[in-house]
């Protein structure tokens, strides 16, 4: 896997706990939903990218 598309990743996973955060501090039950999503997302892309390092080497 790439570095750019590891940090990609990263940056989702990033960016759904800034919306979730955002959402929290507003009251906005769906940009906390929104966010939580991404960063789901994020993490799920990160863990597969570890599972399919790890069998690569």
């Amino acid at each position: 896997m790439s570095i750019a598309k590891k940090i990609a990743h990263r940056a989702e996973a990033m960016k759904g706990g800034a919306k979730k955060t955002a959402g929290r501090a507003t009251g906005s039950r769906r940009l906390q939903t929104e966010g939580r999503g991404d960063q789901v997302k994020g993490n799920l892309k990160q863990a597969g990218a570890k599972i399919r390092d790890a069998f690569k080497h």
